[in-house]
């Protein structure tokens, strides 16, 4: 049993049971508010739960009632499984395999998904929220404490080869991220965050666990709306948002000559490094843009740009927040000299307690006490961090980490192909898309690969182009170069 800490939204509701938490659409809650809804939810879920459950998957769209289950499933002390509804069915029925979850709550928009998940998954309970919010209650023991180092949630991250891996993110993990966080922008009293990124993803459940932990409310959206999420910022009601870059391009076009309250202080711009012209374009209108860098491994952020470097830095990540180190190790396993760029491995008490069930990755990844993250970056002279690029060959397209191997491994799956590269384009809208090279041993249309890869793939998976080629290039040990793929696409260019 590790370092014990008070249950954080007991203590919560008890030093500021009349401050806002949560505000949705025209609802206000209470943090006293959340509590009581949260322990009627904990004592009903109870009556669902069997003996060996450890963990419950969550299927659901940013509502509410997914806020009240995240709470409730903490105070049950059983581990979240986050799942991605736009995956699909297969990819999904994969991670409850994997992490040997029987038990699912979903909300009714996605009950095709959630039936053909039991459909395809027969040991799989699943509940409607309509469902589990009319079981009986059942008398629970009200958990006090958490204990820092037992696993809070379980979210799925791809690897660059081989199938996804479970994020073990634990109670510490997610208090120390909140931490670093306030030590890092500082905790204002009017302090209130939007958010408008996925609750299933860590930059969404992290701005949930820093509400209860700082006392703050929090404006949730169903989905991001530009035009709503500019109109909340020009209100004066938001102080924080968490953005990736699509979505600030879409914020910047439709904001037009206009700009943001003066209470708005903190725009956190993550999922991958950023163009320098939209940087630019928010240090003309004055609008506090700051990089982070940060992953699922790491419950959020491990880097930001304080406040007081966010314009004379511009394109860097920061420094690491105030509780994680950070290390730039080169070819030659040496810690690099600055601007000499290198592997970016981080240490700190908000990184993962390790991949679940994955002893050899756990090996690779993490050696005595570092992380390593296989992304590349350097540090200048004054160990500010420049991100270079998101573990080589990942492609993030709007925010979302897209694997080559993952498409070229379906793409081989169809009869017709012999070899398989993708890589990413750099795309105005979405940051980056795939792009898929393949070599085919008989005739097959681009148009028959494309449905073939939506049945298999969630749709932003889905290549935007693929092109035909007569062997893709390989190094003298066989290894795709996925980078000289480009080379090709410059070649149909000027055919």
């Amino acid at each position: 049993m590790g370092e014990r800490i008070p249950n954080w939204l007991l203590q919560r509701s008890h030093i500021s049971p009349n401050k806002p938490a949560l505000i949705f659409e025209d609802q206000v809650w209470t943090f006293q508010e959340m509590k009581d809804i949260v322990q009627d939810l904990q004592a009903k879920l109870a009556s669902s739960l069997k003996e060996q459950d450890r963990r419950a998957a969550i299927l659901m769209k940013n509502h509410p009632k997914m806020v009240w289950l995240i709470h409730a499933l903490q105070q049950l002390g059983i581990e979240a499984v986050f799942l991605n509804h736009r995956l699909t069915t297969t990819e999904l029925g994969f991670q409850l395999q994997d992490s040997q979850t029987n038990l699912l709550f979903y909300d009714e928009t996605l009950a095709e998904m959630a039936n053909k998940l039991r459909e395809e998954n027969p040991q799989l309970r699943i509940y409607t929220t309509t469902q589990y919010e009319s079981f009986p209650n059942q008398q629970l023991e009200i958990r006090d404490e958490y204990d820092l180092a037992a696993t809070c949630s379980i979210m799925y991250t791809s690897g660059t080869t081989g199938k996804p891996k479970g994020v073990q993110q634990t109670y510490g993990n997610h208090w120390w991220s909140a931490i670093g966080s306030s030590l890092n922008l500082g905790l204002q009293e009017k302090d209130s965050w939007l958010c408008a990124v996925p609750l299933f993803h860590i930059s969404g459940l992290s701005i949930l666990m820093r509400s209860v932990i700082y006392g703050m409310p929090v404006y949730l959206m169903e989905q991001f709306d530009e035009e709503k999420a500019n109109s909340l910022l020009q209100s004066g009601q938001i102080t924080i948002m968490s953005v990736v870059t699509a979505m600030l391009s879409r914020m910047l076009e439709t904001l037009g000559m206009k700009t943001y309250h003066s209470s708005f202080r903190c725009l956190l711009l993550g999922g991958g490094p950023a163009p320098l012209p939209l940087l630019e374009k928010c240090v003309e209108k004055g609008i506090p843009i700051f990089q982070t860098y940060g992953m699922t491994e790491t419950a959020s952020q491990i880097a930001t740009l304080s406040p007081e470097d966010a314009f004379k830095k511009l394109g860097s990540a920061g420094k690491a927040l105030f509780p994680a180190q950070i290390r730039i190790i080169d070819e030659n396993n040496r810690e690099a000299a600055p601007n000499q760029p290198g592997e970016i491995q981080l240490k700190g008490p908000n990184i993962t307690s390790g991949y679940l069930a994955r002893p050899e990755a756990n090996q690779v990844a993490f050696e005595q006490g570092w992380f390593k993250t296989g992304d590349i970056g350097y540090m200048d002279e004054e160990g500010f961090l420049y991100v270079l690029d998101r573990r080589s060959d990942l492609i993030i397209s709007g925010g979302e980490n897209i694997y080559p191997a993952e498409i070229e491994e379906v793409l081989l799956g169809h009869d017709a192909i012999i070899e398989a590269g993708v890589t990413g384009i750099k795309d105005e809208k979405w940051g980056q898309v795939p792009y898929a090279f393949i070599a085919a041993r008989n005739s097959v249309s681009e148009a028959e690969l494309m449905q073939f890869c939506r049945t298999h793939l969630a749709a932003y998976k889905v290549p935007k182009k693929i092109i035909q080629v007569e062997a893709l290039p390989r190094n003298a040990a066989n290894k795709l170069l996925r980078r000289k793929l480009l080379e090709y696409l410059e070649q149909e260019k000027q055919s």
